[in-house]
Order: C-alpha cells, then sequence, then structure tokens
C-alpha cells in the first residue's frame, strides 16, 4: 500500500511540473511576438522624427546661408568705403611731403646760389690779394737785396775801423762770453745745489735720525789682548809647568802669546785673531777650574772649548738671524755668521755691527718704501767676508760675495756687498741704503777707534790733495779730519770758479781717500788792500 500511495504521488507531482513547464513556455513565446512586434513600432516612428528633424534643419541651414551673404554683402561695402577713405587720407599726406620737399629744394637752391656768389667774391678778392702780395714779395727781395749790401759795406767798414776781421772778432766775442759762462755756470750749480739741499737734505737727515734713533745699539770695544784672572800666584807655576812645557803646549795648541809677568794674580792673552784669543781664555779658565794642568789634558781641554765655541757660534748665527728677521738663510751662512761674534773691525764687534747695519738699512728702507726685507738682508751679510779673511787670498769683499754667490744669494745682495766700500759704483737703492748705514753704524761716537799713525797718515793724505790743485795757499784738515779749510788766491781763482774748485776738491778726496762718515769742504778766498797815511 505504501508504495503504490507514493508512485501515485510522484504522478501526480510529475503532471503538476509538466503544466508549470507548458505554462511558461507559452508565455514566453507569447511575450517574444509582442516584443517583435513593438520593435518594428519603435523603428518606424524613430524613422519618421528623423525625417522630421532632417527636414527642418535643412531649412534652418538655408536660413543661415542667406543671413550669412547678407552680412558679408554689407561688411565688404563698410570696408570698401573705409579702403577709399584711407586712400584720399595717404593721398593727402603725400601731397603735403612732395611740397614741403619741394619747397626745402627751394631753399636748397637758393642757398646754393648764395653761397656760389660769396665764394665767387672770396675767389676774386683772393686773386687781388695775390697780386698784392707779388708785389710786396718782389719789393722785399729788392730790400733784401739793399740790405745785404749795406750789411756787407757795413762789415767791411767795421773790419776796417776795428781792424780785425770777422772771425777774429767772433772769437773775441766767445772768450768774453765764456766768461760770463762760467759765471752763470757757477750761479746755476749754487742755486741748483741750495735747491737739492733744501729739499732733500731735510728728508735724508729725518730718514737717517728716525733709523738711528730706533736702532740705539751698544758698542764695547775690545783690544787684541785679554786678561785672564788667576786665584793665586801660585797658578802661574803650574800653568807654566816644568821647563814650560804647559805653556808651551798651549801656545802651540791655541796659537795665543801668553804673557806671564809680575802682574798679580792674572794672565795676559796676546794674539790679532780674537777666535783663537778666546779658544785660550775659554781654555785656561777650564784648566784653572779643574786644577789638573798637563800637556794631554790641555789638549782635551782645547778640544773642548772648540767644540763648545763651535756651538756657541752657531747659537749667535741663529741669533743674528732671528733678531734681524732674515729667513732661507743657508746653514754655512749661519756659522759664518756666528764666527763673527770673535771677529773685531777698528775694536768694533763686527756680528753687532752686521746686526745694526741690517736694522739701519731696513728701517731706512721701510721709509723709501724699498723691500725692507732685502736691504736687511744685504746689511747682515756685507762684512761676511770678515769671517773668512784670515784664512783665505783677498779682501773680505771679494771673500764675501764669492761666499754669497756660492750659497745661492741674490744678485742684488751679491751687488750690495760688492759696492758698501765702493769697490763697484753702487747700481741699487739697496746698495747705497747698506753704504749709508755701514757709515752711520762705524761713525757712532766710541764705535771704533783707529791707531794714531793711520789717523795721521789719512789727515796728510787730506791736506796733500786739498793743495794739489792750483791756486790753493794753504789748507787744514781740523774737527779729526771732519772738515778741511782751504785757502785760496784770489788773484788766481775767482768767485764764480769757487764752486767749480770745490766740486772737483770733493771728487778727488772720494776717489783717492778711505773715511769714516763725510768730510766737509769749505773754501776761503779774501781780497784785502793795505795802505799807509803819511
Amino acid at each position: 500500500m505504501p508504495s503504490l500511495f507514493v508512485i501515485l504521488l510522484c504522478l501526480i507531482v510529475g503532471a503538476a511540473i509538466s503544466g508549470v513547464v507548458v505554462g511558461l513556455i507559452v508565455k514566453k513565446t507569447v511575450e517574444k511576438r509582442t516584443y517583435e512586434s513593438a520593435f518594428e513600432a519603435g523603428i518606424q516612428h524613430r524613422k519618421q522624427t528623423a525625417e522630421a528633424e532632417i527636414g527642418s534643419a535643412e531649412m534652418q541651414a538655408k536660413r543661415i546661408l542667406e543671413d550669412a551673404q547678407k552680412d558679408a554683402q554689407a561688411k565688404r561695402k563698410e570696408a570698401l568705403v573705409s579702403a577709399k577713405d584711407e586712400i584720399h587720407k595717404l593721398r593727402a599726406e603725400a601731397e603735403r611731403d612732395i611740397k614741403e620737399r619741394r619747397n626745402e629744394i627751394s631753399r636748397q637752391e637758393r642757398r646754393v646760389i648764395q653761397k656760389e656768389e660769396t665764394l665767387d667774391r672770396k675767389t676774386d678778392n683772393l686773386e687781388k690779394k695775390d697780386e698784392k702780395l707779388n708785389q710786396k714779395l718782389k719789393l722785399a727781395e729788392e730790400k733784401l737785396e739793399e740790405a745785404e749790401t749795406i750789411k756787407q759795406s757795413q762789415i767791411e767798414s767795421l773790419e776796417r775801423i776795428s781792424g780785425l776781421t770777422v772771425e777774429e772778432a767772433k772769437n773775441q766775442l766767445l772768450s768774453s762770453l765764456e766768461d760770463d759762462l762760467a759765471y752763470e755756470k757757477a750761479q746755476k750749480i749754487t742755486s741748483y745745489e741750495q735747491q737739492l739741499k733744501n729739499e732733500c737734505d731735510e728728508k735724508a737727515r729725518e730718514i737717517i735720525s728716525l733709523a738711528i734713533s730706533r736702532c740705539a745699539a751698544e758698542h764695547v770695544s775690545e783690544a787684541t789682548v785679554s786678561v785672564v784672572p788667576l786665584p793665586n800666584d801660585e797658578m802661574k807655576g803650574r800653568i807654566i809647568g816644568r821647563e814650560g812645557r804647559n805653556i808651551r803646549a798651549i801656545e802651540t795648541l791655541t796659537g795665543v802669546d801668553l804673557i806671564i809677568d809680575d802682574t798679580p794674580e792674572a794672565i795676559t792673552l796676546s794674539c790679532f785673531d780674537p777666535v783663537r784669543r778666546e779658544l785660550a781664555r775659554q781654555t785656561l779658565e777650564k784648566l784653572i777650574a779643574d786644577g789638573r794642568i798637563h800637556p794631554s789634558r790641555i789638549e782635551e781641554m782645547v778640544e773642548k772649548s772648540r767644540r763648545e765655541m763651535d756651538v756657541k757660534m752657531k747659537q749667535e748665527g741663529e741669533r743674528a738671524i732671528l733678531e734681524t728677521n732674515v729667513h732661507g738663510v743657508h746653514y754655512e751662512i749661519v756659522k759664518l755668521l756666528g764666527r763673527l761674534t770673535y771677529r773685531t773691525s777698528y775694536c768694533q764687534n763686527v756680528l753687532n755691527h752686521s746686526i745694526e747695519v741690517a736694522h739701519l738699512a731696513g728701517i731706512m728702507a721701510s721709509e723709501l718704501g724699498v723691500d725692507a726685507t732685502l736691504a736687511r738682508r744685504a746689511g747682515l751679510f756685507h762684512d761676511i767676508g770678515k769671517a773668512l779673511n784670515h784664512e783665505i787670498e783677498g779682501s773680505h769683499v771679494e771673500i764675501g760675495v764669492d761666499v754669497c754667490r756660492k750659497f745661492k744669494e741674490s744678485p742684488a745682495v751679491l751687488h750690495a756687498i760688492e759696492a758698501h766700500h765702493n769697490d763697484v759704483e753702487p747700481k741699487t737703492v739697496i746698495a747705497c741704503l747698506v753704504q749709508a748705514a755701514d757709515a752711520i753704524s762705524a761713525a757712532r761716537p766710541a764705535a771704533r777707534r783707529e791707531n794714531l799713525e793711520s789717523f795721521i797718515k789719512r789727515l796728510e793724505k787730506l791736506e796733500e790733495i786739498a793743495n794739489s790743485f792750483e791756486g790753493v795757499e794753504n789748507s787744514f784738515a781740523i774737527q779729526a779730519g771732519r772738515e778741511i779749510r782751504i785757502i785760496i788766491k784770489p788773484e788766481v781763482i775767482k768767485d764764480e770758479k769757487m764752486v767749480l774748485v770745490a766740486r772737483d776738491i770733493v771728487k778727488r778726496i772720494e776717489n783717492e781717500l778711505n773715511y769714516p762718515g763725510q768730510i766737509k769742504v769749505n773754501l776761503i778766498r779774501e781780497s784785502r788792500a793795505v795802505a799807509f797815511a803819511k
């Protein structure tokens, strides 16, 4: 029973489903046909609407074309009217411009005509002036011929009256003019010298005084002997040694003479070379302090003192370099500078003198606007040859130039060294400054001493030079050779020639005499007339 019921139920359900499916199929078919008919109706409607719109668009396009043609016609007419107005305006302006140009041309033509008339008048005047000028030239030539004739006749008359020819009169006139010119020349020289003194002396004094005031160096005069103090007189015997072997060893090793006399508690060392004398002094002081004095110990102390002096000389050279602010100096030149510590010139320490010359030259160079560094360098090295002049042949100038050239010093420094004693003519400002600074340093009070014999010889030579000139009656060197007064014979040398004679004497003194500082040459001319009333 249950299976049959199920089967019936399934049949009923299947039949229902089949009915529904058939209904749906029928509905779809109806809807499809309805849609197709509606689509065809829509297409037909759209076609009709589009045809109507196309028709209205064509009518509107025709209206637009007609309106555009009407506007174009109107604008064309306006353009024609404006073009005609513009053409009329341009034509009027052109006619006005042409008229103005014609007027200007007319004015120019009138002006040209006036100028031609003026030129014609001027040409006529020039022709008349040429005629007059030719007449004047002819007249002038006639007068010149007449003047030449008169001149010749007058010259002949003058020659006949004076008894002199033209050449003789000319020579006589030139000789008289020569005396007048000598007087004028002397006056000119005097005025020029006075002008130069007024302008230059004051400035030179100012620069030199400033340099001297800024470089107030101390001077220590040294002699050719040194004194070594002893603790007691018994030390003299120990220094002499058995049979004099100690003193001989010292003198042999140092090259110094030991003078042992009655002077209490002192030994004198004598030598022209300050380096040897200093070496002996230090050796003796070490031996006295040590107490052991015998030849082998003396040799050790001499070698030790020599090493210490080498170190000290190097230190002194470096001190001089730093003090003068000179850089880039070869170490061999530094050692040579240090050796100048023990060299003297006329009892003046050469290293201190070189440092002072460097400072003076640098200060004067700064005042003159010249390279002060180069001036200091040249001033410091100017006497460096004196460090070797006991060992090498030649003057200290030649030795210094050779040494500095070897160590690549500049040509300006070499020339300054070479010219500081006028061995060559100074050609640069630096050389002149070094020369002046050297003279200033040497001429300071108490800076140098010279022996009496050379001093007297210099004074005698000075008077000899002055007396050698014609017209000099007598001469006197005064003020320690700083001035020479020359008495002139008034009948031989006139006043106008005094300046020339003074200049000649100065040149001779400068060329033939070596002297510190400067020498004033003072010429005195006096005329006296003596009569007796009886």
